[in-house]
């Protein structure tokens, strides 16, 4: 389908060109169901966005080498942000129309929000490595407080932020439901602010080495859009459906596959490089420190997670190794929680929430006193206690636990540094059969990008 040429300004000078017409006679309440009528393209969204992820490290790959960004890729990336593009103007990105979007990476110019960019002859290869990153990084905190999530720029101590794009889109829902028209001048400012944030992911995403000005181009005309360039329907319009599908699904699969293969690898090295001398996977060691008799923490057998992985012989033996800090004795012990728990009684005890943060601990219990006898008790599965270095072994069996560490008699004040461990027997299985499967989705993930790509005319 032939295209007519973007409303023009009186010279080109950047190579994006971002345009949305006002529709008149908007409905006043349907923009409070479209977050519903969105939801198939949002669905679809995600799949392309895993395209272009992808589509945009090949490119890298291939601007490092031949200083070209493939046809085919640039043109179904230009596809995503345009779709993406009408989505957002449809929807909460800028209420501008009733039109529902199209399902299509082709220019549409009976749709009035519509994105171009210019095909680059030529990309820096140098630029290709930092411009994405390091280069944008000014852009990305404006755009941050424009999109939300840039509140950390201003000092606030979250990082959820307020949408400026959002604020000024909610004003005008609100107008439209009070008066029945969009205010023009808000308008122009959320196609300005949109404009701004879809340069800037041109630009990241290496469609283009021209950097993004620092302007805000309001209003639906691109003011520096003299034309589209003439090969404008040269690439997106051989993008049919089924290329689509094939691509995006090849994508995904590629993604999905590079991560599992990662992650299985990252097992097996795991198994064969990071076990200890008697063969268990452990934590590092921590050193924990609290004023009362015991850190205590709860093991509930199995561990939440698909069966397979969380059976207790899935974790095959556990261990917990303590040193008592300053040369006293230290206690280890597990046994069944409500035992522990009786025997615990209103002995003040704490237990840590986070493994990794020593200080991060949740105080129980109400007495700060002595523990009744540690050693002496019988419902221990498994105990050790002694100077010198601790390590309780115990073969994991399923039921509610808890393992206990203190001072050998029980006094209130312990110092210890710590770590646990299992044997996961099984590991080397998960890893194999993870890196498979990710080897699997590469291989069906490129045939179906290889089988996808429309060849360049």
């Amino acid at each position: 389908m032939s295209s007519t040429p973007l409303p023009v300004g009186p010279t080109r000078n950047y190579p994006v060109v971002v345009a949305g017409r006002l529709d008149s006679g908007l409905s006043r309440w349907l923009w409070l169901v479209k977050w519903i009528l969105v939801v198939p393209h949002v669905l679809v969204l995600i799949a392309l966005w895993a395209g272009f992820v992808v589509f945009t490290l090949v490119a890298m790959v291939a601007i490092l080498f031949t200083g070209r960004y493939p046809r085919p890729l640039f043109d179904y990336n230009v596809g995503v942000l345009r779709w993406t593009w009408r989505v957002a103007y449809y929807a909460y990105g800028a209420l501008g129309t009733d039109r529902y979007p199209p399902f299509s990476l082709a220019d549409r110019d009976d749709y009035p929000a519509r994105l171009q960019v210019d095909f680059p002859e030529h990309l820096s290869r140098g630029l290709a490595l930092v411009k994405w990153w390091l280069l944008a990084i000014p852009h990305y905190l404006l755009v941050g407080i424009f999109l939300g999530g840039g509140a950390w720029v201003l000092g606030a101590d979250d990082n959820s932020g307020i949408s400026l794009v959002g604020v000024l889109v909610l004003i005008a829902a609100v107008a439209l439901l009070v008066t029945g028209t969009y205010p023009r001048p808000v308008f122009d400012l959320v196609l300005g602010l949109n404009r701004w944030t879809l340069r800037v992911a041109a630009y990241a995403g290496l469609m283009t080495d021209r950097y993004p000005p620092f302007r805000l181009d309001q209003g639906g005309d691109d003011p520096g859009s003299l034309r589209f360039p003439e090969h404008r329907d040269a690439g997106p319009a051989r993008w049919t459906g089924g290329r689509t599908v094939a691509v995006t699904a090849g994508a995904v699969g590629t993604l999905v596959g590079l991560l599992l293969a990662v992650g299985g690898a990252g097992l097996l090295v795991v198994d064969q490089a990071a076990r200890d001398d008697a063969g268990f996977v452990t934590t590092g060691t921590s050193t924990w420190r609290t004023p009362t008799a015991a850190l205590v923490s709860d093991l509930d057998l199995p561990v939440e997670g698909p069966e397979w992985l969380s059976a207790p012989e899935q974790l095959g033996a556990v261990s917990v190794t303590a040193r008592a800090r300053g040369g006293g004795a230290a206690f280890v012990g597990i046994g069944p929680r409500e035992q522990v728990t009786a025997w615990l009684g209103t002995t003040a005890y704490e237990k840590p929430s986070d493994v990794r943060d020593e200080t991060d601990l949740t105080r129980e219990g109400t007495v700060v006193a002595s523990l009744d006898d540690p050693t002496g008790q019988s419902f221990w599965a498994a105990s050790t206690a002694g100077t010198g270095l601790q390590r309780l072994t115990w073969d994991a069996v399923e039921g509610d636990w808890m393992v206990v560490v203190a001072n050998a008699d029980g006094r209130p004040g312990v110092e210890v540094a710590a770590k646990a461990g299992a044997t996961l027997p099984h590991l080397d299985s998960w890893g194999v059969a993870v890196l498979a499967t990710g080897v699997m989705l590469l291989g069906l993930g490129a045939l179906a990008i290889g089988l996808g790509v429309p060849r360049h005319r």
